[in-house]
């Protein structure tokens, strides 16, 4: 059984590098996630020189995401350029319906295609993988607009898959939280502002800081609602971690502070719609 799923997996390796090769030349975009990163590392195993990663900067990356991924971008050699994106410019995401993923990635894919012409680069990739599909994602008709192409998807690769061959491949990546940009922490409804982005960065910085994994720092106005990764809940139980968290987000202006007993999952904002 174990033989039959490393073949597999061996397999959609292989599909991914064919999908790779194919497209001749790539401009990524890139997170410096796992998915990114490996797919930002593989295209650079196949395609050479003939590959750039480009990492978006804006209000809603966390300064520790930009410092990863350019670090690993470095250690790796893989081309990285950082360009600035104006999403908040654009009244359609910063009022944050349930399309705002939309609005972010139509102008990141509209500035990335005119990197890719200026360039001569073919094609432009992205990190969505098979679990994808499953959640509520409207940047993905953004990416079909704009022709971009998902190699991870198209080799049938899911997350664990893709964390598995990243970490055959000794990518540091291979085991890093799940990430997404801050503004996925602000309910529908609620307008995005620089502020509250800061606030709840804050936040996930401090849970950082009290040695917390896997966690989300949600933004409910007065009302901070924290989810911890099930594995944890129990640390962030006792009762003088609850007083660290009383402490820690009062400071930053909340007045109410939450510890979701749910715990930790992806897309929980998604769960209104």
């Amino acid at each position: 059984m174990i033989r039959a799923t490393t073949d597999a997996l061996d397999q959609k390796a292989g599909v991914l590098s064919e999908k790779l090769c194919g497209l001749g030349s790539a401009l990524v975009a890139y997170s410096g996630g796992v998915d990114s990163g490996y797919l930002s590392w593989a295209a650079r195993q196949v395609l050479g020189d003939q590959m750039l990663a480009v990492l978006a900067d804006s209000p809603s990356l966390a300064a520790f995401q930009k410092r990863d991924a350019i670090q690993f971008a470095r250690d790796y050699g893989i081309p990285l350029e950082v360009i600035r994106t104006d999403e908040f410019d654009n009244s359609d995401y910063t009022e944050n319906a349930p399309d705002r993923c939309f609005h972010c990635k139509d102008e990141l894919f509209g500035k990335l295609a005119e990197i890719a012409r200026e360039r001569g680069l073919a094609s432009i990739i992205y990190g969505v993988n098979a679990d994808d599909t499953r959640d509520f994602r409207p940047g993905h008709r953004a990416a079909a607009q704009y022709g971009v192409r998902s190699p991870l998807l198209e080799a049938g690769l899911n997350k664990a898959e893709i964390r598995e061959l990243a970490r055959q491949a000794g990518l540091p990546v291979w085991d890093r939280p799940a990430s997404a940009c801050l503004s996925s922490r602000i309910p529908y409804g609620t307008p995005v502002t620089i502020q509250n982005l800061k606030k709840v960065e804050d936040g996930e910085d401090a849970l950082r800081q009290l040695g917390f994994r896997q966690f989300r720092v949600r933004h409910h106005g007065e009302l901070v609602r924290i989810e911890i990764a099930p594995e944890e809940l129990p640390k962030a139980l006792d009762p003088q971690m609850a007083q660290k968290f009383t402490e820690i987000f009062k400071k930053l202006g909340y007045k109410y502070v939450t510890l979701d007993l749910e715990g930790y999952r992806t897309g929980s904002l998604n769960e209104v719609l």
